[in-house]
């Protein structure tokens, strides 16, 4: 290895370290000067007024930067996607799928054993994910079953008869960590049990 290449790898990393340090030290400094500032402020010497002050103030700060600078970026973001077919629908995807496990409009809330087929005994546990098919043509006999696969974040989606479905009376979280885990996890077994 060359000098002009061993001088050119250590500035590579002296500027690769200012960039981490830089922020952190600026931002660190920022917020100690706002205190100060802040504690001179006020007249009362209530220990901690001035952190509380701070706190709310970063914190008033943080919500109106999400509502006028954060939401109109997200916005301007899917407007881009919708632009883009296949991205679309893979972001469309992806982002229902989180919803559903964690947004405010949860899917997987009705556990079900669902029978595969009438010649055998095979179940398998899933979730109703939709049970009005009518918008795809599908007779209202039959649903939407998810039946997500064990030691994986993924699933299949099958459009199964009623009457090859039966309801558990099982809290949602507990059904997923059985499916999730093959099995291995204990339904209604209390966290503090040994």
């Amino acid at each position: 290895m060359n000098k002009k290449s061993l001088s050119k790898r250590v500035l590579g990393a002296f500027f690769q370290g200012l960039l981490l340090v830089v922020p952190i030290t600026v931002i660190g400094y920022t917020v100690y000067r706002l205190f100060v500032f802040l504690d001179d402020l006020i007249p009362m010497d209530i220990p901690g007024l001035g952190v509380l002050v701070l706190f709310l103030g970063i914190t008033a700060l943080g919500f109106l930067g999400s509502l006028f600078i954060t939401q109109p970026i997200v916005n301007w973001a899917n407007r881009l996607l919708d632009r883009i077919p296949l991205v679309k629908t893979i972001y469309t995807a992806i982002s229902d799928l989180l919803s559903a496990f964690v947004g405010q409009k949860k899917s997987f809330s009705k556990p079900v054993l669902v029978k595969l087929s009438k010649e055998s005994d095979i179940e398998k546990l899933g979730f109703i994910t939709n049970e009005d098919l009518t918008s795809l043509n599908i007779k209202s006999e039959k649903i939407a079953v998810y039946l997500p696969h064990s030691y994986n974040f993924s699933g299949n989606l099958f459009i199964v008869p009623r009457e090859n479905v039966t309801p558990i009376d099982a809290p949602t979280p507990e059904v997923m960590k059985f499916i999730v885990s093959g099995g291995v996890t204990d339904l209604g077994k209390k966290s503090n049990e040994k």
